[in-house]
């Protein structure tokens, strides 16, 4: 299948390694990330997107995958599908499936899950909005790049889909920072606590696969000095697209919101910029009751 794939970055270069390894043919393009093996590359993005019979785009932020999608729908082969894996607002998702259909393109919102460590091992979740007609068009491709492609709904689904996995995964991280460091603070040793609720009613995958103390259950980025991971910055950018979309829905979300405003302040006024999400743990061991940093 001959793919286009515009973002070459740090999920995008092995996302499109793993198709050219798979046999697919794939002229990429990003202005500043450099070649990837094997990847034919292009001048620009309507070169990368020519006889494409799918464009496979991993970009920052919906205002980007906008200003892209005007670039290249109009370069697109007449029934190709462009597939979008970021993770944008479901707004933006819409609005290019909107602009694709009435180009007489399919358009599919994919963004993933899994990271980096996922993108180069193949092994990512794709969330996909869109119709099943392109969604089936694409399902080899997303084989290839990960190990589950889930068709949540149409147009903006998929996206609906990772902010709200995404809001729930940054208040339970929080959550199971704050019961560790409480546990630290109450002399109970953490490899017990892990012990308990790992098999107990207050498990969650922030304890069992991505525990956030060093030497504790599964090796994860604590384990690696809080390197990410997935980092604290991109969690803050979900969690404030979780609350954007909550906001224009009028969805009742206060946990979410706390969640947001919590790495807000960790990511802009304290430490956590290039640091994995979960080092909110050694954060809040630092802090008394009040929130304020302890004496030592």
């Amino acid at each position: 299948m001959k793919i286009g794939f515009i973002g070459l970055g740090n999920m995008g270069a092995p996302m499109a390694r793993n198709l050219v390894a798979a046999g697919h043919p794939v002229t990429g393009y990003d202005p500043v990330a450099p070649d990837v093996e094997g990847v034919l590359p292009a001048t620009g993005p309507a070169e990368a997107v020519a006889d494409a019979e799918v464009v496979i785009t991993m970009l920052p932020n919906g205002q980007i995958l906008r200003s892209v999608a005007g670039q290249i729908i109009p370069r697109m082969a007449a029934g190709a599908v462009l597939c979008d894996c970021s993770t944008v607002d479901v707004d933006s998702a819409r609005s290019v499936a909107d602009q694709a259909a009435a180009a007489g393109l399919e358009a599919l919102d994919a963004p993933v899950s899994g990271g980096i460590g996922g993108a180069a091992a193949g092994t990512l979740t794709f969330m996909v909005g869109g119709s099943t007609a392109a969604f089936e068009r694409v399902k080899p491709l997303f084989d290839v790049m990960g190990q589950k492609a889930v068709h949540c709904g149409g147009p903006g689904a998929g996206q609906a889909a990772k902010i709200c996995n995404n809001m729930i995964l940054g208040a339970t991280m929080i959550a199971t920072c704050e019961a560790f460091a409480l546990a630290q603070k109450l002399d109970l040793d953490a490899q017990k606590l892990f012990d308990v609720v790992s098999t107990s009613s207050g498990s969650s995958w922030s304890t069992t696969a991505y525990c956030p103390v060093p030497g504790v259950g599964p090796k994860s980025p604590a384990d690696n000095d809080y390197r990410p991971g997935f980092a604290a910055e991109l969690m803050l950018k979900d969690l404030r697209l979780s609350q954007q979309a909550a906001e224009s829905v009028d969805a009742d979300t206060p946990m979410g919101a706390l969640a947001t405003e919590l790495y807000a302040r960790f990511v802009e006024a304290e430490n956590g910029h290039g640091r994995d999400f979960s080092a909110m743990l050694p954060r809040l061991a630092a802090r008394g009751h009040s929130g304020k940093s302890s004496p030592d």
